[in-house]
């Protein structure tokens, strides 16, 4: 740190120095010793402005075309195609914009350098000029707007009946999922009163349809078969991020949110894709939601249909994992309870013994 104080004293007192022998050369040109307004320092500015404008767009171009496949990652979803183009469309026609501008930044700045003697010419408008700047960019971004709704209106409309229903629940410093069951097939409600140490989701157990609901380690999900995320937030603003299925959601507290997307590589088959053995899908959070936000991560897994169900079928519902809280089932529903999550009733055994 020490040494960076230094560094950055050492540039301002260079720049205080430029700045005086600038003063210097002004005062005597008002004094009259000097003619000349302005020192060979000028041509050399212009000149290594311009040398900067081709040393950086090379590193620029250099950079972006080695290490393209670095920040490029592959598709994973039926939906990423759409996206992707909408992205390199964007990308491309502001990079146009953005090299055009930039080029004549730095000629003009070359080519209309101080020169004694010289007069600005004055230019106050020009209609024709205006009115194309004005509609070429208008229809331009029109453009790009109705592409990217495209494919948001895809992604966010309403799911298939037979999709696979997931909740994704953000919270510092982690995701929690969680699963209908193969009971019913549906999730059920939650109440943000009802979460506790154990029921972090705030299942509300008078609602049937979440006996059977089940909250795993992982995520796992099927191979080309629609998925719906329904996504919420505990307590601050998080952001669902799962980037090789181009799955990018905000959870926000009260306001929940949904994603509609269909997997189409199963984690082996991107392992075999990169060529590595050891590589998993994840979620990660891109909203920066305090001190752990670094840690929010969770592993997702995408296999065929077949080995999806036999691993739900797996599953343990949560509340046989926690049958403590079938004391707060209402007492007419707790042998329905029992039945869908899977809870042996050992009433009459110890009754018998």
């Amino acid at each position: 740190m020490f040494k960076v104080i230094i560094a950055i004293g050492v540039v301002l007192l260079v720049i205080i120095l430029l700045t005086l022998f600038r003063i210097g050369n002004l005062v005597n040109v008002v004094k009259g010793t000097s003619k000349e307004k302005v020192g060979s320092s000028n041509k050399i500015n212009a000149g290594l402005l311009l040398l900067f404008m081709f040393v950086a767009f090379g590193l620029f171009f250099w950079y972006s075309i080695v290490y393209f496949d670095d920040y490029t990652l592959p598709q994973a979803s039926a939906h990423a195609g759409s996206i992707d183009f909408a992205f390199w469309l964007t990308m491309g026609l502001t990079g146009i914009v953005f090299v055009i501008t930039n080029v004549l930044l730095f000629v003009f700045s070359f080519k209309y350098q101080y020169k004694e003697g010289g007069r600005g010419k004055f230019y106050p408008d020009n209609t024709k000029l205006e009115i194309l700047w004005t509609i070429v960019p208008a229809i331009t971004l029109a453009g790009l707007v109705l592409t990217g709704l495209s494919a948001w209106s895809n992604i966010t409309s309403k799911a298939s009946d037979d999709a696979e229903v997931v909740e994704v629940m953000g919270y510092q410093f982690a995701w929690g999922v969680r699963y209908p069951g193969n009971k019913d097939a549906e999730l059920g409600a939650y109440d943000y009163r009802l979460i506790d140490a154990s029921n972090q989701f705030g299942i509300d157990l008078s609602d049937e349809n979440s006996y059977d609901d089940f909250i795993p380690m992982e995520m796992h999900l099927p191979k080309d078969k629609e998925v719906l995320l329904k996504i919420r937030a505990r307590d601050v603003i998080h952001s669902v991020f799962m980037p090789h299925f181009r799955v990018k959601m905000d959870a926000v507290p009260g306001m929940p949110t949904h994603f509609k997307f269909t997997p189409t590589k199963t984690t082996q088959e991107m392992r075999d894709e990169l060529g590595d053995p050891e590589f998993d899908y994840f979620i990660t959070c891109t909203e920066i939601c305090g001190r752990g936000h670094f840690s929010m991560k969770l592993k997702v897994v995408v296999e065929e249909q077949e080995a999806y169900e036999a691993w739900k079928a797996e599953q343990a519902t949560w509340l046989k994992l926690n049958e403590d809280y079938l004391e707060k089932v209402p007492a007419e529903k707790r042998e329905l309870a029992r039945i869908k999550a899977g809870i042996e009733d050992n009433t009459e055994t110890e009754a018998s013994l």
